[in-house]
């Protein structure tokens, strides 16, 4: 393919994240929104007069782009991404990657021999927070990695559980920081998946606990890992990162009384301003033009997936398990 100055991109499925993808290629000054292309015609035509573009359908618009985001409910995000791949589009797919592991295992070598780039839309790694939290981390002995993705029902229909919809962030924030294979999964849920608990042990000892909630009356995305030498907190939604060292807790005693008094030191690192979404199609225009494998791929998209999935499946055991009696315990 060859590469113009400006990159021509397109989007399919502008619906609730869709249309933020056409408003953020508009922007961008390397690449060019050629057109958008969505089941509902109102929609599309909402859109593409929004941004000063031509509604297409997807077939035209596959013959009109370089690049193309896919924007649609998971099951059909194989349909259209192997459509984008046998045209000779690169596509940045919306996570789920898959509605199913085969089919992403697919969409890789079919990627592999036509030399497309596939791109998975798991947008917290571009959190500038995460960046910043990652750097830190850099040269760090992880420990440990807490994740809580909590909030209220929905006032929208979504057909994804919260585990592919909610926790599969952070499934991949955790494994791109710990960088290790997983060995063991375990999961509870509760109240249909919609509230469900997790737990990562890794080949190196480290583990991971996630949560994540449809029912919880506070929206909530936080992170913390525990290191050999610190401890880091990560708030997704304020962008801010801290970073607790030399925790030293003592016992006073004064005027007769003992007092306990715990000191440390608190680092706030500086984060980079910048929304996710926007860093995010910037770092696949670059991967694209560069023809190198995007920071999310395929394969780290499939990996989510299938850890996911596992996670959504022992849950749901859980719930079907029989009522057992308590344990009484007697002093």
């Amino acid at each position: 393919m060859a590469i113009a100055d400006s990159l021509r991109a397109g989007v399919i499925g502008v619906g609730s994240m869709g249309q933020h993808h056409a408003r953020v290629y508009e922007e961008l000054p390397d690449a060019e929104l050629v057109g958008v292309a969505d089941a509902d015609a109102d929609r599309a035509n909402e859109v593409a007069a929004r941004q000063g573009v031509e509604a297409y359908p997807r077939d035209a618009l596959l013959g009109a782009v370089d690049l193309a985001s896919i924007a649609v409910p998971t099951e059909y995000h194989y349909e259209l991404a192997r459509a984008c791949i046998e045209r000779g589009v690169d596509v940045l797919v919306e996570e789920p990657f898959v509605a199913d592991p085969e089919q992403g295992r697919t969409l890789l070598e079919l990627a592999d021999e036509r030399d497309a780039l596939i791109g998975v839309g798991h947008v917290e790694r571009y959190n500038p927070a995460v960046a910043a939290a990652r750097e830190v981390l850099a040269d760090a002995e992880i420990v440990a990695a807490d994740a809580r993705r909590l909030g209220p029902p929905l006032d929208r229909d979504i057909a994804d559980s919260a585990v592919l919809d909610l926790m599969i962030h952070d499934i991949d924030v955790i494994l791109s920081l710990v960088g290790k294979e997983i060995e063991t999964v375990n999961a509870l849920g509760t109240r249909e998946n919609r509230y469900i608990d997790a737990q990562m042990g890794f080949a190196d000892s480290t583990v991971a606990s996630l949560t994540a909630s449809r029912v919880t009356q506070k929206k909530v995305r936080e992170l913390s890992i525990t290191a050999a030498d610190c401890w880091i907190t990560v708030d997704y939604l304020d962008q801010s990162v801290e970073v607790h060292r030399g925790s030293s807790p003592e016992y006073i005693e004064r005027d007769g009384e003992v007092r306990y008094r715990h000191e440390g030191i608190v680092e706030r690192p500086l984060v980079e301003s910048g929304e996710p979404l926007g860093r995010e199609l910037a770092a696949f225009l670059r991967a694209v033009r560069e023809r190198r494998p995007p920071d999310v791929s395929a394969a780290d998209g499939l990996a989510a997936l299938q850890v996911a999935e596992r996670i959504e499946e022992l849950a749901s055991r859980s719930r079907d398990r029989p009522n057992t009696q308590p344990t009484s315990i007697h002093r």
